[in-house]
């Protein structure tokens, strides 16, 4: 079945970051995280991840810098809250399966709330889980939604740089086989004195980010 949302996906990256599921908006133009609000670009971008700020429709460049992104869920809505705990559920499995099959060296959840939801661990922190997707290390983050006021842009990109030294270590077990996609080594801009989120917002709990937020 074709997704409404593609994959953008390929052997060996380094993260594969993963929003909740496609806003109407990104699945009528068929480019991720495609609302104005949107801060999952230049968060990217500000972290260091990017060594620029690429637009929703250059999505498919992201590989080139060890990165890829999918959905939790495929559905479109409006907002996430609209999706179910059983959609969510069964979109950790479909997760498990491709992580199995493109062996990326880390999975990033783009929400702490439908994260909670889909593995049912209501104290999760943000940053790295005990939980690993398909082998990989698995990490959660604030949802970049323009409707999550509890994270502005640049605390989302301090919590996405802490990505970097996690994405460059490698996993033989899921390295082997991997394409030489890496992230970038000398970022054109990244936050100054940016403090490990898992030691700055551990008593934070991932629940803590608006239900209500939009799809990406």
């Amino acid at each position: 079945m074709t997704k409404p949302l593609p994959d953008v996906v390929a052997p060996g990256l380094g993260v594969l970051f993963c929003g909740i599921n496609p806003s109407l908006l990104s699945a009528a133009r068929g480019h991720h995280f495609a609302r104005p609000g949107n801060r999952f670009w230049p968060a990217l971008h500000l972290a260091g991840l990017t060594p620029r700020r690429l637009r929703p429709e250059e999505d498919r460049e992201l590989p080139r810098y060890g990165l890829g992104v999918t959905n939790l869920v495929d559905r479109p809505t409006r907002t996430a809250a609209e999706l179910t705990r059983e959609e969510l559920r069964a979109g950790v499995a479909a997760l498990e399966e491709l992580v199995a099959a493109h062996r990326p060296r880390v999975v990033a959840v783009l929400g702490g709330t439908a994260w909670r939801l889909a593995v049912d661990r209501r104290g999760a922190a943000w940053g790295r889980q005990e939980h690993r997707l398909g082998g990989a290390e698995t990490w959660v983050l604030p949802n970049p939604s323009g409707l999550n006021a509890h994270h502005q842009l640049p605390d989302l990109a301090r919590h996405y740089a802490a990505l970097r030294p996690a994405a460059q270590r490698a996993d033989p077990a899921s390295a082997s086989g991997a394409s030489s996609a890496s992230l970038p080594t000398s970022p054109t801009a990244s936050p100054r004195s940016s403090p490990d989120p898992r030691a700055t917002a551990a008593a934070r709990s991932c629940g803590s980010s608006a239900a209500s937020s939009a799809a990406t």
